[in-house]
């Protein structure tokens, strides 16, 4: 499924228009209707009090006509205009008109307090800003929505929560907190992104009668359906699966070479070798005993030292794919080991962690590569690497992945709830697996490693950034079903990755068809 921006959807409605005949009104009203299939299917009618608050504009519109179909059906409605009636126009305007004619109670919302007055409503619809907004919502906007975030009420939002940005999902200023959402024509980048994928709750997507080949030409960004994985053959070896070199780990860091090189082999991957400083190989072997362990000279400081360099440089080349830099330390001279690894290596190379560091600001070396490169940054690593500060790369994920992309020539995989995925070419797809329990110690190390596995299995490296991306997110949720959010570690995520490329394989179509369940396509 396409995810677009709120220029590309306003394109879509003109041309629904001018090309397809398709007027404003039509359009209003499929978007009216999907928001009342919605409340049918999750609140019911009978017995409920219905609360429609109204903005002036198409937002506005669509507000009215839920109110006219529920006022249809017997349900008790109300609606509150937080603009003046003739600030309305067009179809918005008609559909005011059509409400106060069917006798349904309507004012002008002056004062907050009125909303509550009496017996409390049910189900609050938000169709106040909608995805117009262009700056933070003030006066009675604010209000308005403050009022809303502090009810026990259902509330269910039109397009997008008011308040949050359609374009980026931030939220600007106070914005709505809606327990489900129903958006149109496609899902806005702001809908999936965070803030505003989680203030969204529950996602519905109608396509409000747009024709297909709108759809060609809008959304460069795409959610997350990554590629079948290929058949295991009854007649394999380890080498079948991939061959991949680890360069990780310091004295201080003896996690993070672990669950690399143990997620790639639990993910599927086929042979890993795992280069350590010589003082932890003992522990590491230990604790990865199906890897083969290759000790490295170090530095006084139980780092990697730059005298490993052409070792590991013959090394990496009898191999598929090189990983470096998870658990790396800063180490001057572990940072320099690294940088000349990925420079000189010409095979696959994964950057992670402390590599990301080396390679920060010598974008010209990554992008002179003839070979495929693999970034895994999470934001701070990202502000590092395109020399931006890390609000402005949480605010445009988006934009910033697809910058790093193209900087450095390489596939990205800026991690976070929405993990987006960029390509040098400008292609962006939104990963909706994982949950907030992930946030915790190694689970990005467990990414290094499952993301090689699904190169070695067979996929290209865009493929397996995208499907080590999903897998990785579904083997947290996997934790997460068996012991909650609370508490899950590294460990937890990484020994559900085998569970979770056998449910991919086995529920690949279902999967793929409801979008993970993550949207529901109406």
């Amino acid at each position: 499924m396409r995810v677009c921006g709120i220029g590309e959807m306003r394109d879509c409605d003109r041309r629904a228009s001018s090309e397809y005949g398709l007027p404003e009104a039509i359009l209003m009203e499929n978007a009216g209707g999907a928001v009342y299939d919605v409340l049918m299917r999750r609140y019911g009618m009978h017995g409920r009090r219905f609360v429609v608050l109204c903005g002036g504009g198409n937002n506005g519109g669509d507000g009215l006509v839920v109110a006219r179909k529920l006022n249809s059906v017997g349900a008790e409605v109300r609606v509150f205009l937080l603009a003046a009636e003739d600030s309305l126009s067009g179809a918005s305007a008609s559909n005011l008109s059509a409400v106060m004619r069917a006798g349904i109670p309507t004012q002008r919302l002056m004062d907050v307090e009125e909303l509550y007055l009496g017996r409390p409503y049910d189900v609050v619809v938000d169709a106040m800003l909608g995805t117009g907004l262009s700056r933070e919502p003030s006066g009675i906007y604010a209000e308005a929505i403050s009022m809303v975030n502090t009810t026990s009420q259902s509330v269910l939002s039109v397009d997008i929560p008011s308040g949050v940005n359609g374009n980026t999902g931030v939220a600007q200023g106070v914005a709505v907190r809606a327990e489900a959402t129903v958006t149109f024509g496609l899902p806005k980048l702001g809908n999936l992104l965070p803030p505003g994928r989680e203030l969204c709750g529950e996602l519905y997507v109608s396509h409000i009668s747009f024709p297909p080949p709108l759809y060609a030409s809008v959304g460069d960004a795409e959610v997350n359906q990554p590629p079948p994985l290929p058949a295991r053959r009854l007649e394999s070896h380890k080498g079948d699966y991939g061959n991949v070199l680890f360069v990780a780990g310091a004295r201080t860091y003896v996690g993070a070479p672990v669950f690399a090189a143990m997620s790639f082999l639990k993910a599927g991957g086929g042979y890993a070798r795992l280069a350590v400083p010589a003082s932890i190989a003992p522990l590491i072997s230990l604790r990865a005993p199906e890897a083969v362990i290759v000790p490295l000279q170090e530095t006084p400081d139980g780092s990697s030292s730059l005298d490993n360099l052409e070792a590991l440089i013959e090394l990496a080349q009898t191999m598929d794919m090189l990983v470096v830099g998870p658990g790396l330390s800063l180490n001057e001279e572990s940072q320099e080991l690294a940088l000349k690894l990925v420079e000189r290596v010409n095979k696959a190379v994964l950057v992670d962690g402390d590599g990301l560091s080396a390679i920060a600001g010598h974008h010209d070396v990554v992008a002179g590569r003839t070979a495929d490169t693999v970034l895994t940054p999470h934001p701070g690593e990202m502000a590092r690497l395109v020399g931006a500060d890390s609000h402005e790369v949480v605010e445009y994920r988006v934009g910033v992945a697809r910058r790093a992309a193209q900087l450095y020539g390489a596939t990205v995989v800026l991690k976070g709830s929405t993990t987006v995925v960029a390509t040098p070419g400008g292609g962006v797809v939104l990963n909706l697996s994982g949950n907030p329990g992930m946030a915790t110690a190694g689970c990005g190390d467990v990414l290094s490693g499952a993301i090689p596995a699904m190169f070695g299995l067979g996929l290209a490296p865009y493929a397996a950034a995208r499907c080590g991306a999903f897998i990785h997110g579904m083997a947290g949720d996997l934790a997460a079903e068996e012991r909650g959010a609370d508490g899950i570690l590294a460990t937890d995520v990484m020994e559900n990755l085998p569970r979770a490329c056998t449910a991919y394989r086995s529920g690949f179509d279902e999967i793929r068809r409801n979008y993970y369940g993550r949207i529901c396509v109406i």
